[in-house]
């Protein structure tokens, strides 16, 4: 029996899942977390084969719940469902630890087989995925490829319309971090202004 953390913050998605997964006759959803520092709290208390994790989740979210969970249970296997299909996001969850990345809307089918797949110590990457890192190992790729996770994290933060005392909260950050990361976010990209950087993460399917 393969015994999964699922982590996300949407009950109903939860409960879609543990559907999928009780269905299959060999996978068992042994914890459920609906945000990172919960998921982190299990992970630390109990011992499971997979993670299942949403990327955007109250608080501990994303790129820094992957790291810490892999530096935490480094034998725990880290397998990403998100509703962001960019290959950014799925380059940046591979190169922090994670084994794998679907998109939610992956049939029930795809993910039995990946979650078995990634827990049997295999790797799910996807061809865009794959081009994503072998572009930002090259130092190609858009814009935002440039961003460092920390700053990546922040500009899906405004972009979404979160304002910098909203973000320095549920990053635990100082909003003088967080203003600071701004700046060298609208650097990097080259833009003036927080409409200029949400019609950058729209253009870019970044949303």
């Amino acid at each position: 029996m393969i015994r999964v953390l699922l982590a996300d913050d949407h009950e109903i998605v939860r409960d879609g899942l543990k559907r999928i997964l009780g269905a299959s006759g060999d996978l068992q959803v042994a914890g459920e977390a609906a945000n990172g520092d919960e998921a982190l709290a299990l992970a630390r208390a109990n011992d499971y084969d997979l993670a299942l994790l949403d990327m955007s989740m109250p608080g501990l979210s994303g790129i820094d719940l992957v790291k810490r969970l892999k530096a935490e249970k480094p034998k725990m296997k880290l397998l990403v469902l998100s509703m962001h299909g960019e290959p950014q996001y799925a380059a940046r969850a591979l190169k922090a630890g994670a084994a794998g990345y679907l998109t939610k809307d992956s049939a029930a089918e795809k993910l039995v087989g990946a979650i078995r797949k990634v827990a049997a110590g295999g790797l799910l990457v996807s061809e865009a995925a794959a081009a994503g890192l072998l572009a930002a190992s090259r130092g190609e790729g858009p814009p935002h490829s440039r961003l460092s996770d920390r700053e990546f994290e922040v500009f899906k933060q405004l972009a979404g319309g979160a304002s910098p005392t909203e973000i320095a909260r549920r990053l635990h950050l100082s909003v003088k971090t967080v203003s600071s990361h701004k700046t060298h976010i609208q650097e990097k990209l080259g833009l003036s202004s927080t409409a200029e950087l949400v019609r950058y993460a729209l253009e870019n399917q970044l949303l």
